[in-house]
């Protein structure tokens, strides 16, 4: 079965509102095992972060970004795309838009943090380019309320 071929020009590419939260919510939920809070969200938008959103036509959110500048580096604080649509290109997609935004804000790299054990995010990332410059001990939340590292990625725009 090969992936269908979306046409992008088709797609509605918008800055996210406040108005887009309940099913950005709803999405993360339904695709991280361990979400970020609605307030994460909030705060994001309060502070004017860089957060676009991919919808098909009639409306259906395929997925969202969301990226801070700080000084000379965007840092890509979260990138999803809908369970049932990943795998078709959509990822690569808000990749390609998370870094134009990136290179129009005039930054010089895009630095994003990746669970080691999310081995298909990493996979992506590797192949877009991104290389790993590093590793956060304890970052994010696992199982048994242990913690899991994070392996910290850049790319060069």
């Amino acid at each position: 079965m090969t992936a269908p071929v979306w046409d992008l020009a088709r797609l509605n590419y918008e800055p996210m509102q406040a108005s887009d939260l309940d099913e950005v919510f709803a999405l993360e939920q339904r695709v991280y095992p361990y979400p970020w809070t609605m307030a994460n969200f909030v705060d994001s938008l309060n502070s004017n972060y860089e957060a676009w959103v991919l919808r098909e036509r009639d409306g259906h959110l395929l997925g969202y970004f969301l990226l801070m500048a700080v000084v000379d580096e965007s840092h890509l604080l979260n990138v999803a795309v809908s369970a049932e649509k990943q795998g078709q290109g959509l990822g690569r997609f808000l990749l390609n838009q998370a870094v134009a935004c990136s290179r129009g804000l005039g930054m010089e790299s895009v630095l994003l943090e990746v669970r080691p054990s999310n081995t298909r995010a990493l996979q992506i990332y590797e192949r877009y380019g991104f290389k790993q410059i590093g590793r956060r001990k304890g970052y994010y939340p696992a199982a048994n309320q242990q913690r899991e590292d994070a392996i910290v990625m850049r790319f060069q725009v």
